[in-house]
């Protein structure tokens, strides 16, 4: 039987729901779920979301352009940035993730493949997005958390002029954003990637968007936002969901203040 492996400082890696399946949580959070013998199984469903989303963006991308490149703003168990390196070989891979002992404690329990393109710098997404290049990165994938709930640091608009500056002409950015009824993150984000990008997508499960439950928002917003391929993705999903045009997204989440 696996057996539970701890780090300090209330980060652990536990057994997942099969042989070669690990949890990774912080603070009693469930932050990742990592298969090593199958890393495109994407156990969470708003993971499995901002893979559709990111296959869409990678998928629309003219090959003549090199290589691709995402950034992932948050890294925790690195189970976006394996499905990457295990679908799209080759493609380069920068994390932020300033936890630098749960970097130490997922490298050490659920090592990276050899030659997996993924390079993990300890730095916090506003530090680690301002060192980016220019025009580089075809997709910015926002996914982190502190104590529960995403950093107002990483909805502000002076955060996402940064990321629109690191992003290519054609690129997007996506974000995670755990709220509920009446959208207070929700809206704050959707007013601050407006003001920057313009044009704003969303996608969640029916319940959430009916404000029934707290759930994961998907945020998609760049030059061109893959929210069609994405709404193409989600009727055939293990879960259902819903995904909102700018239009209506602005309809359901508009009226937020963006964030400085």
């Amino acid at each position: 039987m696996a057996r539970e492996r701890r780090a300090p400082a209330d980060r652990e890696v536990v057994p997942g729901d099969r042989e070669g399946a690990w949890l990774v949580r912080t603070g009693g959070r469930d932050q990742s779920m990592v298969d090593l013998r199958e890393p495109v199984r994407l156990a969470f469903d708003y993971v499995q979301r901002l893979a559709a989303a990111l296959d869409a963006v990678l998928d629309a991308r003219p090959p003549a352009t090199g290589t691709a490149q995402v950034v992932h703003v948050g890294g925790a168990g690195l189970t976006l940035p394996r499905y990457v390196a295990a679908t799209r070989p080759g493609t380069r891979q920068v994390v932020l993730e300033p936890d630098e002992e749960l970097t130490a404690l997922v490298r050490e329990h659920l090592p990276l493949p050899q030659r997996s393109g993924i390079r993990v710098r300890p730095q916090d997404g506003v530090a680690g997005v301002a060192a980016l290049p220019d025009g580089r990165a075809d997709c910015v994938v926002v996914d982190a958390y502190d104590d529960g709930a995403v950093p107002p640091a990483l909805l502000g608009t002076a955060h996402l002029h940064d990321v629109r500056r690191a992003l290519a002409a054609d690129g997007c950015v996506l974000l995670n954003v755990a709220d509920e009824a009446p959208w207070p993150t929700v809206r704050a984000a959707v007013a601050g990637l407006r003001s920057v990008f313009g044009s704003v997508s969303a996608g969640a499960e029916p319940a959430t968007l009916r404000g029934r439950r707290p759930g994961n928002v998907l945020l998609m917003a760049g030059a061109r936002t893959p929210w069609r391929e994405v709404a193409r993705a989600a009727t055939t999903a293990a879960s259902p969901y819903t995904v909102l045009d700018e239009q209506a997204t602005q309809d359901r989440f508009g009226g937020g203040d963006a964030l400085p």
